[in-house]
């Protein structure tokens, strides 16, 4: 597989090596050491969810606090949707900016997020249907939102999604301003000594 960082940091985009024949296709979709040696440290997984969406249907901008957080490796097993990694870290150098990938079952990608980022997309097809492996269980108290609508973030959602549909949890959610003047968004420099404090564990 191949493995490139976004324009935010700490993200990435997977793409398979895919292997096909008449009966059909065959790859690795994750690799934890191929992983590691990007991310700087082995990925302890913890759970695995898997969403199901109509076409139009935008879920996020979601996070978890720092630490443990969630850091997520999403593909697209079924349709396509849009996936988003927004840089909610504040005192980043990329704070509130955003990168995306296409994740299908055609190319097969797959994107990784590190502790602290923002992570939304929308379905491009009915049954748009997303994995994501997470390295901390559910807590509900230490998830959060951020509205996708935000116009400071500005997610563009292509013409190709039709009309949006979302819930109310998330058209409630406060703006990336909002978030950032209560004292709920992540920092750069916790993210940063975190993704250091993993590192230096997997060296131990």
């Amino acid at each position: 597989m191949e493995i490139r960082e976004l324009s935010i940091p700490d993200s990435y985009e997977i793409t398979p090596k895919q292997f096909g024949d008449d009966r059909g296709v065959f790859l690795e979709w994750y690799r934890f050491d191929k992983l590691a040696e990007a991310v700087g440290h082995s990925i302890d997984l913890k759970q695995a969810n898997t969403s199901v969406s109509t076409r139009g249907v935008v879920r996020g901008i979601h996070f978890a606090d720092i630490p443990p957080s969630q850091s997520k490796y999403v593909t697209c097993t079924h349709g396509a949707v849009l996936d988003f990694v927004i840089d909610i870290r504040t005192g980043s150098p990329k704070f509130g900016e955003w990168d995306s990938v296409r994740l299908d079952d055609v190319d097969r990608k797959a994107i990784y997020l590190s502790e602290g980022l923002g992570h939304a997309f929308v379905a491009l097809t009915d049954d748009a249907t997303v994995s994501y492996l997470v390295t901390d269980t559910y807590h509900a108290e230490r998830e959060h939102g951020i509205n996708p609508l935000d116009k400071d973030v500005d997610l563009r959602f292509p013409e190709e999604a039709g009309e949006l549909l979302l819930s109310p949890k998330d058209t409630d959610a406060p703006s990336l301003a909002e978030a950032a003047a209560s004292g709920l968004l992540p920092s750069w420099e916790e993210a940063r000594a975190y993704y250091a404090e993993l590192s230096a564990k997997a060296g131990a």
